[in-house]
């Protein structure tokens, strides 16, 4: 990171195991004095549940929360997460790296500017398999388009849910299709 702190990274994502509470906190500390400013620590997308996440906060492991709506179980521990970065201070960044992500992260953003730490969050954009929801995510001028209906955004298109079911009915599923057979009969490694 060192050769890198000319360009002034704002942080650098998951640099050790996810549940390597001291590690995160050794890194973070490392990069406090680095020759163009501080480069932060973020951290979390891989992190299971708010015990974690309330370890790297009390250890001033991480500059920057992480979570993932899916990997920690929903919206109940999203939201304990999400309490806990405002009381220490920690801006999120909600990971949208994955299916449906950007259309829970939307909703996640939305819940902790309106009633938890009033900031505005950057979020990570992946745009693309928005064509399998019900209710997509969209950004217009470099903002997601707040969403208007109810629910969480992630209901999937039965069509999608068919396509795409494992194993799947022969002819119908993606999975018994010949593009699926480099994954499926491929080396393991």
């Amino acid at each position: 990171m060192q050769e890198l702190a000319e360009y002034k990274p704002w942080f650098i994502e998951e640099p050790t195991s996810p549940d390597d509470i001291l590690g995160h906190a050794a890194i973070k500390k490392a990069l406090e004095n680095t020759p163009h400013g501080t480069i932060g620590v973020a951290t979390g997308e891989m992190c299971q549940n708010r015990v974690v996440f309330k370890q790297l906060l009390q250890a001033g492991a991480l500059t920057v929360l992480q979570a993932d709506a899916c990997r920690v179980g929903g919206v109940n521990e999203v939201l304990a997460i999400l309490l806990l970065a405002r009381k220490f201070g920690v801006p999120i960044v909600p990971h949208s790296g994955g299916v449906g992500l950007p259309e829970y992260t939307q909703h996640l953003s939305t819940i902790d500017y309106v009633v938890v730490s009033g900031k505005k969050s950057v979020l990570e954009y992946v745009d693309h398999l928005h064509e399998h929801f019900v209710h997509p995510s969209s950004v217009r001028d470099g903002y997601y388009v707040t969403p208007l209906e109810p629910g969480y955004s992630v209901e999937m298109k039965p069509e999608s849910m068919d396509e795409f079911a494992f194993p799947g009915e022969e002819g119908k599923s993606w999975w018994r299709s010949q593009a699926a057979k480099p994954i499926l009969e491929g080396p393991r490694i």
